[in-house]
């Protein structure tokens, strides 16, 4: 095999890593329904930050990051059997991810506090998307939930959805963010009023994910190739 057709196979090989992508999808499933604490790893993705901000309801009222006003800093796994019966074409049954501070045990169910969450990824991704059960109208509606993707801290992609606000009394609803078009190392979900934070409630699930190979593992993969073949010339 010449210089040329060597290059042209590794290139070929390094684009087929650079393309490849490993998905994950986390359904919670395999989770028992309680408390997980303030931070809490599970399918290569560490949730921490869970509301550590103070915001405004669009009724005028607010709460304060932490204390008796505060929404609550927890992780948790909630059985939604029931919420999976009458909707079952959202999420996987039978249980979705909750934040805030209470869960109700049983196939009942709690929509918990969500403001804000961090996810922080074991790998970097190139798409990433999840589903979002949440109420809307009555005290909620006119509020914005944002997914965005950052690298290094700077937000590299994002999505949003307005809440309705079609007057009358709340219910539920559900909706999926996704983003992609660019690589990133962690994900955050919030919800904003104008320009400060807000606290409705939501459950999300099917967190989606497609991670992309390391450059550093790009590269040994081309010095290896490279390496083979001057063995294979000699």
């Amino acid at each position: 095999m010449n210089k040329a057709m060597n290059m042209t196979v590794l290139l070929g090989a390094l684009a087929a890593v650079s393309n490849a992508g490993s998905l994950s999808v986390s359904t919670y499933d395999d989770l028992t329904e309680d408390f997980y604490g303030e931070s809490f790893h599970y399918n290569g993705v560490t949730y921490s930050d869970v509301n550590n901000v103070a915001g405004v309801f669009p009724n005028g009222d607010s709460f304060d990051d932490d204390g008796i006003f505060g929404l609550g800093h927890e992780v948790i796994v909630e059985n939604a059997t029931l919420l999976y019966n009458d909707f079952p074409g959202w999420g996987s049954a039978n249980n979705a991810l909750t934040f805030g501070t209470t869960y109700v045990v049983g196939d009942n169910l709690s929509l918990g506090a969500l403001s804000t969450v961090t996810m922080t990824l074991d790998e970097v991704a190139d798409f990433a998307s999840l589903e979002i059960a949440y109420y809307e109208n009555g005290p909620w509606g006119g509020i914005q939930y944002h997914l965005d993707g950052l690298m290094g801290g700077s937000v590299v992609a994002s999505d949003s959805f307005t809440i309705s606000d079609r007057g009358g009394r709340d219910n539920l609803a559900f909706a999926t963010l996704s983003v992609d078009g660019a690589q990133f190392d962690s994900l955050h979900l919030y919800a904003t009023f104008g320009s400060d934070y807000s606290g409705p409630r939501a459950l999300i699930d099917n967190l989606t994910i497609n991670s992309v190979p390391a450059p550093s593992a790009m590269a040994l993969l081309g010095l290896g190739a490279m390496g083979a073949t001057r063995r294979r010339r000699n």
